[in-house]
């Protein structure tokens, strides 16, 4: 069978500059959400690495509530993005043979939303945490802030920026 569809009726969207078929497309945007969480999933493991091993050092002891209280959420994030990254494996294990593939992109989709934002704020926090207790609490919000808005424009402004230019609605 040619991975092309049989006619111009079978396209999902002509426009696209993609003759496919709504299952190739499905592959393509699974084959892609894929490679979206495996960068996710990295992201994930070294801040939860570097997390784990923060609770063995000497120091760990000396940290006051507020740096336990940040600490301990990072780990429930760190945690979070772990099981939100398995649940769209699993996800997909569950509907493989039901040809349901749309809406195992779609709900993948989402998924990986949720699992790009918890790890931004898991990344956000960490930088919040290291300045706090490497340099006070003040560099700490500094450097927290400044990390949140960092991320709020990477993964908020500029894909609408691009959306808005290709003129895609938002």
């Amino acid at each position: 069978m040619s991975s092309d569809p049989k006619s111009e009726d079978d396209d999902v969207d002509a426009h696209d500059g993609r003759p496919e078929t709504e299952s190739q497309r499905s592959d393509r945007n699974w084959g892609e959400i894929l490679q979206e969480l495996r960068v996710t999933q990295t992201g994930s493991q070294i801040l939860s690495g570097f997390l784990l091993t923060v609770a063995f050092q000497q120091r760990f002891t000396h940290l006051d509530t507020y740096q336990y209280s940040v600490y301990g959420v990072l780990v429930g994030l760190a945690a979070i993005s772990t099981v939100l990254g398995l649940s769209t494996v699993t996800l997909h294990r569950a509907q493989f043979h039901q040809h349901r593939k749309p809406a195992v992109v779609e709900w993948g989709s989402r998924l990986l939303a949720i699992t790009v934002t918890v790890v931004g704020v898991l990344s956000a926090g960490v930088v919040l945490l290291i300045f706090d207790v490497v340099f006070g609490r003040a560099a700490g919000a500094i450097a927290g802030v400044a990390a949140a808005i960092v991320l709020v424009v990477l993964l908020v402004i500029v894909p609408r920026s691009v959306r808005a230019s290709d003129g895609h609605q938002q």
